[in-house]
Order: structure tokens, then C-alpha cells, then sequence
């Protein structure tokens, strides 16, 4: 396998992608979630990136413009539509085999991918999607989904420690019966970045995958305003947010999704 790093551009900002090479006429293009540089949390996707390669499958990552080795400023998920057309192009003219292009994304970088309606993929991995909204200035940090505070508890139930601290008193019961009054509330309707997401996929022809880790809150937070009985949800049990601990887990799916 050889990996290579290049530049290409985007609106005039010269842009830093990394390749990772092999055969296949169908490639993956992994997009960074928040400002994360390209190697991921843990240079995980790095990681991932090379496991993928060794399986045939060319992979390409990019740092969006304003991030890491990229010039240009910052646009933040929702402006990102134009660095992902670009990086497709670039992957593309690097790798002429490439037929069929593959998008996965972590947290806002699944956002990404679903505001821009998927263009230019052939299929999108997608997951824990961010649905999160930003609070006002001054006003006071939304509670979790009551979804997010059920798994928190249903989790330390599991944990013998968990409940020997409730026996021996070293558990605040304010806290413990606000958290729970939490969760018993309804689940909220979906906010406005939900719906925009839900609209932007819906422009989408091609096969979806959405991934959700059960320990995650960004992905709870997604779950409980989506449908939960959507045929694409693949629920990783134990996961969290980047998957540390569920990597075979992880390339499964996506090589299930190159395979397709």
C-alpha cells in the first residue's frame, strides 16, 4: 500500500488531502467532523484509512479549508459542500480508476454530507450525525434527550461499582431524581438542523448507511428525532463517538458499503 499526500484546490485556498492507494474501481472519501485535522480522534481515521486500503479499496481524507494544513477560512459543516466537491475531484484526477465514490463522515461531517444532499457520492456512510443546535448567547445549556439520560443509567445499572456507591450513599439523590424526572420527559420535536438534515438526505438517490454508537450522546440526540425503525440505522453496541473500542465493527461496515 503507498499513501501519498497532495494539494488541490478550492475557491482559490490550496487544500491538503492524504491518499491512500489501491485497485478497486471504488474508493471511500472520509470527511472530518468539527475542526478535527484528517488523521481523526486517535489518528483513527488515519488508522482506518489504511485498514480499508489493505482490503483493495482506495481511501482519500482532506482537511477542509481554515483546518489543519489547509488555507482559506474556516466555514464550519455547514459550509463545507464546496471543499467536499473539490475533494472528490481531487481523489478522482489522483486515482482515474475510480468509477464509484463512497462518503463516510463522523458527527458534523455526516451533517455535512446530508446538507449538501450527497452530491457527487454514490452512497454515503453516514454517522452519529449531529442534530445539536447552538444555544443563544446567554441562555442556559439545553438538557440531554431523555433517550441520552435512559442509556446513561441503563449503562451504570451494569456497572457493580455503579451500585455499591448508590448502598454506600455516595450518590447526590438531587441529582440522581432530576436526572431521572429527565428521563421520563418526552423526547423533544426535532429541531430545525434535524429537519434540514432529513430534507437534504431525502435529495439523495443513491444507498445510505447510518450508523449509530449506543453510547454516544451526539448520536442519541440524532435517534431521538429520527425514525427509529428506518431500515438504514446500524446500531453499534458499546460504541462510542469515534469508535475506539468497535473498529472491526466499524470497517465492516464500510467495506460492506464499498462492496455493495
Amino acid at each position: 500500500m503507498t499513501r501519498r499526500h497532495l494539494q488541490f484546490e478550492c475557491e482559490g485556498a490550496a487544500l491538503v488531502g492524504t491518499l491512500d492507494e489501491a485497485a478497486a474501481e471504488t474508493a471511500l472519501l472520509m470527511v472530518t467532523g468539527g475542526n478535527e485535522l484528517r488523521a481523526g480522534a486517535w489518528n483513527g481515521q488515519a488508522l482506518m484509512a489504511a485498514r480499508i486500503a489493505a482490503a483493495g479499496f482506495p481511501v482519500f481524507r482532506f482537511d477542509r479549508r481554515g483546518v489543519g494544513d489547509s488555507e482559506g477560512a474556516n466555514a464550519g459543516f455547514r459550509g463545507s459542500a464546496n471543499d467536499i466537491a473539490a475533494a472528490i475531484a481531487a481523489l478522482k484526477a489522483e486515482a482515474p480508476q475510480v468509477r464509484r465514490v463512497i462518503g463516510f463522515g463522523n458527527c458534523d461531517g455526516a451533517s455535512g454530507l446530508m446538507l449538501s444532499g450527497g452530491a457527487g457520492f454514490d452512497g454515503l456512510v453516514l454517522s452519529n450525525p449531529w442534530t445539536i443546535e447552538p444555544e443563544a448567547e446567554g441562555e442556559e445549556p439545553a438538557p440531554p434527550p431523555p433517550a441520552a439520560v435512559r442509556a446513561h443509567y441503563a449503562q451504570r445499572l451494569k456497572d457493580p461499582r455503579a451500585i455499591l456507591r448508590l448502598f454506600k450513599g455516595g450518590v447526590a439523590f438531587g441529582k440522581l431524581f432530576a436526572s431521572l424526572r429527565d428521563a421520563l420527559r418526552p423526547a423533544p420535536p426535532p429541531g430545525t438542523l434535524a429537519q434540514e438534515l432529513a430534507a437534504g438526505l431525502q435529495r439523495f438517490k443513491g444507498p445510505v448507511t447510518i450508523l449509530l454508537a449506543e453510547r454516544d450522546r451526539t448520536a442519541q440526540a440524532f435517534e431521538a428525532g429520527w425514525d427509529r425503525n428506518d431500515a438504514r440505522l446500524r446500531r453499534c453496541a458499546g460504541g462510542t463517538h469515534s469508535y475506539v473500542e468497535s473498529q472491526d465493527w466499524l470497517a465492516a461496515r464500510l467495506l460492506e458499503a464499498l462492496r455493495a
